[in-house]
């Protein structure tokens, strides 16, 4: 199909752009009271989100302008680098251990940098280019669920290894989703639905887990051990009412809160905000995966529509597994609020694949005018003369 370059989603980036503005507003009031105690400089923080923000838009940008089609000769060098860095993050010296989570990678007197976040990209890349490329073999165990279980699996166990089970929960959902999205037969589903019950006892084998579930089923059974974070974030939550306590004026994020400028950020907009800043929150991320899916089904080739369609998963996805955490809607992982939680190696990620999003939306098909003469079926036959087909003008 012919295509011709249109005017990008402006709606798509001015949601992203509130949405960073709120984050920056809110990772400042919830990170002071920590940034002072641990570093002695309220602004400790908000002023790495701030550089990290300003290097996200120069990514953001090359990203926009950079051809999309490009990604899909890219995506299996990107696969391998993220392999190879999912790797180094386990080696002694080289992996960054903070609380118990081997996750980052040490760059000297630069910020520490976490691969995983870098992953999620490089998976949804790989994956639409890989499916693209195979809409008929999907069908068949040999060439469509044997190799995608081996390749996105692979991936899942070497985030599982950090651990980061968050991460790795988004990386398969999103995966699975767009497995679908591009035609996957519904019993290759219950495959992978057995696989994913089969798994679960091992991955609750680590005591952590099994104590988040435990919190989630009953958090006031041990309120002052494995319920208290859950406890907390919904104290602050319900505190916030209808309106917030105001901006700067939550009390949990004071030593109660864990997390409260990463994980759990969404709580300390609640007790702000309110019932009302949440729900802008909400709405935020709503309409950004109403925008990302109008991208990928307008988009006229099937990579950049598997392209669009991924990247949207995983940033919704990953919004509201952090929201039903933190809600207690459903377990709790400990995964960024997009574009809100602090974390600089998430907020470039972020701002790439937003580029990419507008770039693939600035593609659409040809008008009708551009598109090649078809053959219209043949004329009834003329008495003396063989059937010829007119072609349409």
């Amino acid at each position: 199909m012919l295509k011709r370059e249109g005017r990008a989603d402006y709606l798509l980036l001015g949601i992203v752009v509130v949405l960073v503005m709120v984050g920056l507003q809110a990772l400042y009031s919830a990170s002071f009271a920590l940034a002072m105690a641990a570093y002695n400089d309220p602004t400790y923080f908000i002023a790495r989100q701030l550089v990290f923000a300003a290097l996200g838009s120069v990514v953001l940008l090359v990203c926009w302008r950079l051809p999309y089609r490009l990604w899909r000769l890219l995506a299996f060098p990107l696969l391998l680098v993220a392999v190879a860095a999912l790797g180094l993050v386990l080696v002694p010296g080289v992996g960054v251990n903070v609380y118990g989570a081997q996750r980052w990678i040490s760059l000297g007197p630069l910020p520490a940098f976490q691969p995983s976040e870098f992953v999620k990209l490089a998976t949804v890349v790989y994956l639409a280019a890989w499916l693209a490329d195979r809409p008929i073999r999907l069908g068949k165990l040999s060439s469509g669920l044997v190799p995608f279980g081996l390749i996105v699996g692979a991936l899942i166990v070497l985030v599982l290894l950090q651990p980061d089970l968050g991460t790795a929960v988004v990386i398969g959902l999103t995966a699975v989703v767009l497995y679908f999205l591009a035609g996957a037969p519904a019993s290759h589903l219950l495959a992978i639905l057995g696989g994913a019950a089969a798994a679960t006892p091992l991955l609750l084998a680590a005591s952590y887990r099994s104590n988040r579930l435990e919190a989630f089923l009953d958090p006031w059974k041990d309120p002052q051990g494995t319920g208290f974070h859950i406890i907390q974030s919904l104290i602050a939550i319900g505190s916030g009412g209808l309106t917030g306590l105001g901006f700067g004026s939550a009390r949990q994020k004071f030593g109660y809160v864990f997390g409260s400028h990463s994980d759990a950020i969404f709580a300390i907009i609640g007790e702000e905000l309110g019932l009302v800043g949440t729900t802008l929150v909400v709405a935020l991320f709503v309409l950004l995966g109403w925008r990302g899916l109008r991208v990928a089904a307008r988009c006229p080739d099937r990579f950049g529509a598997l392209l669009a369609a991924g990247i949207t998963c995983w940033l919704c996805l990953q919004a509201f597994i952090n929201i039903g955490g933190i809600t207690r809607t459903i377990p709790f992982t400990g995964i960024p609020l997009p574009f809100i939680s602090y974390g600089g190696s998430a907020l470039l990620a972020l701002f790439a694949a937003v580029g990419l999003l507008l770039n693939i939306s600035r593609t659409l098909p040809a008008p009708p005018e551009e598109e090649p003469a078809r053959a219209a079926p043949a004329g009834p036959p003329i008495a003396g003369r063989p059937r010829r087909p007119v072609t349409e003008p």
